[in-house]
């Protein structure tokens, strides 16, 4: 049986801070390799990335999706033990990426290696894996499904491994995500002396009008599946260190995180509505540009999201949550591609000093992905 607690302590000594690959999918990449996988290196653009499929292109195929890059380490003498030391000590796993998500990899790695050796299965599995998930994210999971579109690749359904559970393995399982986008506006007035405000044009005053319209009123309430969409101002500036002089210009940032009632294009046509509108009223110009980072997607329950919530349930005796929660993740992209899943560790000390993983956590989950793909090609 191969130790997916023993692969994550392996990984964690690979120092894969973005966007450096730092010998981690190579480590995959010979331990795929040798179980009889189909591996390719797919890096674009300096991004380094891994293929692997076992069994014949075309056939049913079940996917796990996942990343080895992970965010810095920040100073190493404020850890308990070093950063990619992959320490195992009293039933824990310590280093960077322990939960985020080196586990994650490593336990569907060793699921799908055992699956395929005990009982090979009529059937494919593809394991899709970058190093630029906690990085800009182009060339990353995009970069693998574009290979696969060009080399006639395809998942009919993935789990993304990545940390889904708060408290407690079993408690939830992420159906959906919701979409982000981000808005910089800035107001464009005219300059002059804050005692002759009838010889100037505030930017501030119509910036400020603007923002406060945005957060007047809620853009939703929520649907079946998802939590009410949330905006937050980031940020206001306008750079002025006089008291007595009115600014030129001035800039906000927004975000949004919003459900599936709303997608980043309608979002930015509401804004730039009320832009203009404000615009009319003040004489401030208010242009607007937007970056949209994910559209919030829903994979509806059904056999797919049956089977990983059966599974999970009997493996932990709880019954996952069907949840939205969360930020973005690679799901974001898989989408497009399959009907996606997400579920893996629990979340604790992701990103944080002293990350770390209990060495049972990572066995339960190769023991859960395990059993999904028996049932899936049962």
């Amino acid at each position: 049986m191969t130790d997916a607690a023993d692969l994550t302590a392996r990984l964690i000594r690979c120092p894969s801070v973005t966007p450096e690959e730092g010998g981690a999918l190579a480590l995959l990449e010979g331990v795929l390799a040798d179980a009889g996988f189909e591996v390719h290196r797919v890096d674009r653009n300096g991004t380094p990335n891994l293929f692997a499929r076992w069994g014949a292109k075309g056939a049913r195929t079940f996917g796990f999706n996942g990343h080895t890059d992970v965010v810095p380490a920040g100073d190493p003498a404020a850890w308990t033990h070093p950063p990619f030391s992959g320490l195992v000590e009293e039933g824990v796993i310590w280093g960077r990426g322990a939960t985020d998500m080196k586990s994650g990899v490593a336990a569907f790695a060793a699921a799908a290696v055992d699956f395929v050796t005990a009982t090979p299965p009529d059937g494919a599995i593809i394991l899709a894996i970058t190093g630029d998930e906690e990085g800009p994210a182009q060339d990353g999971t995009r970069a693998l499904l574009d290979w696969m579109a060009e080399h006639d690749e395809r998942m009919d359904v993935c789990i993304v491994g990545e940390p889904s559970n708060p408290d407690f393995m079993g408690e939830m399982m992420k159906i959906g995500r919701r979409g982000s986008v981000t808005f910089r506006i800035k107001a464009t007035g005219l300059q002059g002396h804050a005692a002759y405000p009838h010889r100037a044009r505030n930017p501030l005053h119509a910036l400020t009008r603007f923002l406060d319209d945005l957060i007047a009123s809620p853009l939703d309430e929520g649907t079946e599946h998802f939590d009410p969409s949330g905006l937050q101002i980031t940020s206001i500036d306008c750079g002025n260190p006089a008291s007595n002089v009115i600014p030129a210009t001035a800039t906000a940032v927004v975000n949004i995180r919003f459900n599936d009632l709303h997608s980043g294009a309608s979002l930015t046509a509401d804004l730039e509505k009320r832009a203009a509108a404000i615009e009319a009223e003040t004489g401030v110009s208010l242009s607007i540009s937007a970056n949209i980072s994910g559209e919030s997607f829903l994979t509806k329950p059904g056999a797919f999201v049956d089977l990983v919530r059966d599974v999970v349930t009997q493996e932990t005796g709880h019954q996952p949550e069907l949840s939205t929660s969360g930020g973005t993740s690679d799901a974001r992209f898989v989408k497009d591609h399959c009907p996606v899943v997400e579920f893996g560790l629990v979340g604790h000390f992701m990103h944080q000093v002293d990350e770390r993983v209990p060495v049972a956590q990572v066995q339960q989950l190769q023991s859960i992905y395990r059993r999904i793909l028996e049932r899936f090609f049962a």
